[in-house]
């Protein structure tokens, strides 16, 4: 185990009034002296961050949370006492506005552990290296997921009512009756999917293709999760993988998931060629070959994430006659990827994952 202190640590003792109000407030549980150092150094770098409380357990942290108010909490999951895993739900129920950042070893060795915080409400995760291994990618990615993370939460606190789900595009007409349904996610998804699937009734047989931005060892674990969720047959997609009704099949962690139809079957293969997004799996390719292979009979939904893989899937989509819903801004961890598909008026809603599914039900194809 890490080395550990018999008590928690106070937030840093340097000034922050200057910064208060309009920084990211950010709450460090972990156990490792080591790393609660060197995270603790690396928010006080941020003009835009303040570490507002630090803590050794998850019974210290609770106890500390309504006077550090954080907008992210970076929480270790292999702690003594509770332990972050079962001190998730209540860091989420008693600051609902509050987004968590999972840094733990076990975020890859232990993949069930993470995609079990992640479905749970944990918004990301980040693995937590081995001490020597802090380098300059490691502190820029971990910076950018608290900044994505706090933005989006001072975004909702400063809105008025009802301004942050609203769209910032005019909302379009719905397409074709779909054939198939493509969810493309990243930062948040995980828990956005899963609360999408729990809601879709059984009568509802359209298959289901996904897209979430994971490491290639969480992709089993996840795709056993969403079957468990969902009650549907799901499988991780390979070459000529039969999108049959009725199942989820999510793409690799390492390539791209693409539809094409042969004969009346609609098929996947997989594709690692570079995408707009930069990354694999990528949202766009998935999206932009279901608007082919379905002839635009498809609906796209583009849920919580950073920046913005699926825009130009989403627009292919559109203009072969599809449909593109958007998850809306308050329900979102981060409003990076629905914000930039709602922003170019392709959207036909931008709804919360709960109503997504009763509008999938009524609109995209539900059988008795």
């Amino acid at each position: 185990m890490p080395q550990t202190l018999a008590s928690s640590s106070p937030a840093r003792s340097e000034p922050v009034a200057d910064k208060v109000g309009r920084a990211t407030r950010v709450m460090l549980v972990d156990d490792s002296l080591t790393t609660r150092t060197i995270f603790a150094r690396i928010v006080a770098a941020e003009a835009d961050m303040v570490l507002s409380a630090q803590a050794t357990t998850a019974e210290s942290a609770l106890a500390q949370l309504e006077e550090a108010r954080p907008d992210v909490i970076l929480l270790d999951l292999e702690m003594p006492g509770m332990g972050g895993m079962r001190a998730l739900p209540h860091l989420l129920e008693r600051m609902p506005h509050a987004r968590v950042l999972v840094v733990s070893s076990l975020t890859d060795a232990g993949a069930r552990h993470t995609v079990q915080a992640l479905s749970a409400g944990a918004a990301d995760t980040l693995l937590k290296p081995l001490p020597g291994s802090f380098d300059q990618a490691y502190r820029a990615s971990l910076v950018q997921k608290i900044r994505a993370l706090g933005q989006r939460e001072r975004q909702v606190r400063t809105s008025p009512a009802g301004t942050a789900a609203a769209s910032p595009g005019r909302q379009v007409p719905a397409g074709k009756r779909a054939r198939l349904v493509a969810i493309g996610a990243s930062t948040g998804g995980v828990h956005a999917i899963n609360t999408l699937l729990r809601a879709l009734p059984a009568s509802f047989t359209v298959p289901i293709i996904i897209t979430q931005h994971l490491p290639g060892s969480f992709v089993p674990v996840f795709a056993q999760q969403l079957q468990t969720v969902s009650g549907r047959v799901t499988r991780v997609a390979g070459d000529g993988t039969s999108l049959a009704a009725g199942t989820v099949t999510v793409a690799p962690g390492d390539a791209h998931l693409i539809v094409e139809a042969q004969a009346k079957e609609l098929l996947t293969r997989l594709g690692r060629e570079a995408a707009p997004a930069g990354c694999w799996p990528a949202v766009d390719p998935m999206i932009a070959s279901m608007a082919e292979a379905c002839e635009g009979a498809a609906t796209a939904l583009i849920l919580s994430g950073m920046g913005r893989d699926g825009l130009v899937g989403a627009t292919a989509l559109h203009r072969a006659g599809g449909t593109v819903l958007t998850q809306d801004a308050h329900s979102c961890a981060v409003w990076g990827m629905p914000r930039a598909v709602a922003a170019a008026g392709i959207a036909a809603g931008s709804m919360p994952p709960e109503q997504m599914a009763r509008w999938l039900v009524a609109h995209a194809g539900a059988t008795a």
